[in-house]
């Protein structure tokens, strides 16, 4: 099994190094590894051609955003399956692709998600916080529960089948994917209880209190759009969930 790992960047030459050593890393023996730069202004292109060698395809040039960006790796991808690891993210350990590949080929599994663990910025050993993909179904879905993304590995068929992401949303790009292809009730896929990724804290939908509105408006948005009943207090009351993730952590 093929497994297409597309990493989206800019400006990511204090951080990209680590997540390109985390692909190469790993023991699985079939990976390709897409980079999608924004047109970076610093050393990232410089840091790619120096620990990058394992690298499958490398594009740079300016995007319509994060969500075209990500549409660009999906073209050049050529793998059973598609997964997107940002630049400043890496896989725990170096048997998460290998463990991927055999549960869903074992499965035939058109999805299959697993854990992040967060920290902050320059502490890669010390965990804040761990998000548990298992809460999500379909039926979570107008609650604004979903896999957590960079833990979500899925067949490229879905893209050929459903569509890409779509551009006209600047956060939560990745929740309407998922909603227009998870509330399929034939989709095979299911939740792998393990972290799978390490992820760094303060991406875009994070980054304060406009975001959080903004992306939550996204979020119904979404929702409409596929047909999936929510309203502000469905969305709203995950939070407490996501709050209690930072206590348990530091239990």
């Amino acid at each position: 099994m093929k497994i297409s790992i597309i990493t989206v960047c800019y400006n990511s030459a204090n951080t990209i190094g680590h997540t390109l050593r985390s692909v190469h890393e790993q023991t699985h023996g079939d990976i390709e590894h897409i980079i999608v730069d924004g047109e970076s202004k610093d050393n990232t292109l410089a840091v790619v051609i120096s620990e990058g060698a394992h690298v499958a395809k490398l594009v740079s040039e300016k995007d319509n955003g994060i969500y075209d960006a990500m549409n660009k790796g999906i073209q050049m991808a050529t793998g059973d399956v598609v997964a997107f690891l940002n630049a400043d993210d890496f896989y725990k350990d170096a048997n998460v692709l290998a463990l991927v590949a055999q549960v869903m080929q074992a499965e035939q599994l058109d999805a299959l998600y697993g854990d992040v663990e967060f920290f902050r910025p320059g502490q890669q050993d010390i965990v804040v916080r761990r998000y548990n993909s298992g809460r999500f179904t379909a039926g979570r879905l107008g609650r604004g529960w979903m896999p957590a993304h960079p833990a979500l590995f899925v067949r490229r068929t879905l893209f050929e089948r459903y569509g890409a992401f779509r551009t006209d949303y600047r956060i939560a790009g990745d929740f309407e994917f998922i909603a227009r292809v998870f509330r399929h009730p034939e989709l095979r896929h299911r939740h792998l209880p393990k972290s799978l990724v390490r992820m760094q804290l303060g991406g875009i939908s994070t980054s304060g209190w406009r975001a959080t509105l903004q992306l939550n408006r996204e979020m119904m948005r979404a929702c409409r759009a596929n047909a999936i009943p929510t309203n502000w207090l469905k969305m709203l009351l995950r939070y407490p969930f996501k709050a209690w993730e930072f206590f348990r952590t530091s239990e």
